[in-house]
């Protein structure tokens, strides 16, 4: 069974993520690793989950029936660092992330984990727009 890295936040843009390596992890038999990481912005944004939006994304992640680990790290890396890293330790299929437009001005002022991830990974990266993504 592979692993595939899901980079989750209580977001559209997490929520989209989560929802594709669902159905990824069930047509392909993989375990997901759905992985919560506190981000180091300015400004902050809020990505870091809360208790309710954990036991929710638990709720929705039994009743799909995949197999799962969820991980929240506050480990004093970026986001982009936490999910390539955990990719090559567990020799992950895949990372899903979820993406949104930013201004440019944004992308200048808080980085782009999604490039980072995308260019650093050793393994194939989907990214997931945000648009029309329900919350569960």
């Amino acid at each position: 069974m592979s692993t595939i890295i899901v980079g989750w936040t209580p977001m559209a843009e997490g929520e989209a993520a989560l929802r594709h390596a669902v159905g990824e992890a069930k047509l392909h038999g993989d375990e997901l690793l759905v992985v919560n990481v506190s981000a180091r912005s300015d400004p902050p944004e809020d990505t870091f989950a809360d208790e309710e939006e954990l036991r929710e994304v638990r709720a929705f992640l039994d009743g799909e029936g995949v197999p799962y680990t969820l991980r929240q790290l506050v480990r004093g890396k970026d986001a982009a660092e936490e999910i390539v890293g955990l990719a090559a330790e567990h020799d992950a299929r895949c990372i899903v992330i979820g993406l949104r437009h930013r201004t440019p001005v944004g992308k200048l002022l808080l980085g782009s984990n999604s490039q980072r991830i995308l260019l650093e990974a050793h393994c194939p990266v989907i990214a997931v727009k945000a648009a029309g993504a329900k919350k569960r």
